[in-house]
């Protein structure tokens, strides 16, 4: 068959712009057809007038309307050196400019005056490459005085990222009232809460005379809720600049009321004035992270690892190993600080009180303050600032009900009252000023259905049978005001309505756990490893990670863990983003 004839062709010659310019750029050289000198210092550049209104609006309007350049053959550029103007104009012609440290800020100034904003975009891109915790406040003032935003939005994420170095830089100090309060309220600001306050305190030693009345404004921007209690109450609260302030006095007495008083009425006679700053969120860059630690490590001896999983990059990392190897020792996080407690040591075969702990900070392992007694196979629970430790098995291998409490603003340990009846391997949870154990085993081994219930600030214990409770070795963790109890030698899962007094069936687990471990992580239930009972009725270890989620009541795998693993902590850790490129 024949081809249609084609009506129209049309060609595009790619290579015809570029040559285009070469060819002005040439004619410019030659000084062939120019009708206008630009001049600076002496200098006399020739151009084509068209070429120039073609790359600038300030161009367009100097020779397209009534103004007097436009009938002029030499302009003077007022402002703009000769060196930064041949700069400028080989860019005109050749698209190509070259910028430095030595002349990126007259090169701006130019381009911003002569309208050139690619270029202008240009030496703001470069000056964001040299950004550091050391400039960026001083890029800060300068992109204000240019007026380029988007390099004081990167210079402001800095600063935001990188605060624990900025604050320590002069520039810091150099800050206006309202600057320095827009930074310490802004709740991206990556800084620990401890840091917050370190900073505003230098910045009013650096000028005291006009500074020392702002403290109560500044004060009021420290999230006092997400502060080690230790520091507060013995640095913060003997600091002189705080100690000179009615209202930063109150805000600590405030504070240390609702931490001792443990009930929720302390929270109704708070100053109103000091409500909305107790509720205050913590700040975006505090992440939860998972970790896991100890425990059995593929059936054979007690591990000393400790991992840390990173939800956002799906990734583990290992901490510092834990000094010795601890069989059925307990696990707790209080205040951003992992506890490990108690456990027999396996090299000496005895049965210790001693207490390690792990900050991120500094990736080390720390002796604390032991606990009363020696205990292994116990529970921990922490609470507001407390640690309590229940039951376990004791130096003489017997059942205990002993209940004892870490109070960490004073680092010592104290009695409290025992459990109604002594148990091994209950699921434990604190909420609502009350602990709660279900079920557990008895000396005999018998599975015990009872709720042990304990009110913290009356120190009193209550129990009351319960046939749906048959859990034994089962964690049990709360979320969205309920306690769920997973499996425990069964599938099953529930969760328990405190204020209901009830239960409510969830999602099975899919096979018969025992041994493992559970936390919350972002509003989901996580799920390590443990022991299940396969197929043919024989009881093998797990490496399984899963999440449990509430709002569909369905469970998805998140992988493996690194190895199996059972008898081991699981646990969340809160820290601030930058701590976790020093691990």
């Amino acid at each position: 068959m024949d081809q249609p004839a084609v009506e129209v062709f049309h060609y595009k010659d790619k290579e015809q712009s570029s040559n285009l310019l070469l060819q002005l750029n040439r004619l410019r050289q030659e000084n062939v057809l120019t009708d206008v000198f630009l001049c600076s210092d002496n200098t006399e550049i020739p151009c084509h007038r068209n070429v120039l209104v073609s790359s600038s609006p300030y161009f367009r309007a100097m020779f397209c309307n009534n103004f007097i350049e436009r009938q002029q053959t030499k302009i003077d550029l007022k402002g703009v050196t000769s060196t930064i103007l041949s700069s400028i104009i080989d860019y005109v012609y050749t698209g190509l400019i070259s910028i430095s440290m030595e002349i990126v800020l007259p090169l701006m100034q130019a381009a911003s005056m002569l309208q050139f904003g690619r270029i202008f975009e240009a030496c703001s891109h470069f000056l964001q490459e040299q950004l550091s915790p050391d400039n960026c406040l001083s890029m800060i003032r300068l992109s204000e005085i240019l007026h380029c935003n988007s390099l004081r939005a990167k210079a402001k994420e800095m600063a935001m990222k990188s605060f624990s170095d900025v604050s320590a830089s002069e520039d810091l100090c150099e800050l206006s009232l309202p600057e320095l309060m827009g930074y310490l309220e802004d709740d991206s600001l990556c800084a620990e809460e401890e840091q917050v306050f370190e900073t505003l305190v230098a910045w009013i030693h650096h000028d005291p005379l006009s500074r020392r009345g702002t403290i109560g404004d500044l004060f009021k921007k420290v999230r006092l809720r997400y502060i080690h209690p230790t520091f507060l109450f013995q640095f913060i609260a003997n600091d002189p600049l705080i100690q000179s302030s009615t209202l930063c006095t109150e805000l600590i007495d405030s504070v240390r009321r609702l931490m001792f008083s443990v009930s929720t009425k302390c929270i109704g006679d708070t100053a109103a004035d000091f409500k909305p700053l107790w509720v205050a969120p913590r700040r975006y860059t505090y992440n939860d992270m998972l970790v896991v630690l100890g425990g059995r490590k593929n059936n054979e001896q007690t591990s000393r690892e400790a991992l840390l999983f990173d939800e956002k990059r799906q990734k583990w990392q290992w901490l510092a190993k834990l000094p010795i190897r601890l069989y059925k020792a307990s696990y707790v996080c209080l205040h951003s600080v992992l506890y490990v407690l108690g456990g027999l040591a396996t090299s000496t075969n005895r049965v210790n009180r001693t207490v390690y702990t792990l900050s991120l900070k500094t990736n080390q392992w720390r002796t604390a303050e032991p606990m009363l007694e020696p205990r292994f196979a116990h529970q921990s629970v922490s609470y507001l600032h407390f640690i309590f430790v229940l039951g376990g098995l004791g130096p003489d291998r017997r059942v205990c009900g002993s209940v004892e409490r870490y109070n960490s603003m004073f680092n010592q340990w104290e009695s409290m009252a025992p459990m109604p009846e002594a148990v091994l391997h209950p699921a434990v949870a604190a909420t609502d000023q009350r602990i709660y154990m279900f079920g557990g085993e008895d000396a005999m081994q018998n599975p015990v259905r009872i709720i042990q219930v304990y009110h913290i600030a009356r120190n009193l214990w209550s129990k009351m049978e319960n046939r749906t409770v048959k859990n034994v070795s089962a964690p049990a963790a709360v979320l969205d005001n309920k306690i769920y109890i997973i499996g425990g030698y069964t599938r099953r899962m529930i969760a328990y309505d405190t204020k209901a007094n009830r239960f409510i069936k969830c999602a099975n687990l899919k096979e018969r756990r025992m041994h493992h471990s559970a936390t919350v992580l972002n509003n989901k239930l996580y799920i390590t490893g443990g022991r299940y009972v396969n197929g043919h009725d024989v009881i093998e270890d797990s490496d399984s990670f899963e999440s449990y989620d509430p709002k569909t009541d369905t469970w998805t795998s998140k992988g493996t863990l690194p190895y199996k693993l059972f008898d081991h902590g699981s646990l969340t850790l809160t820290c601030v983003s930058q701590n976790m490129g020093k691990i």
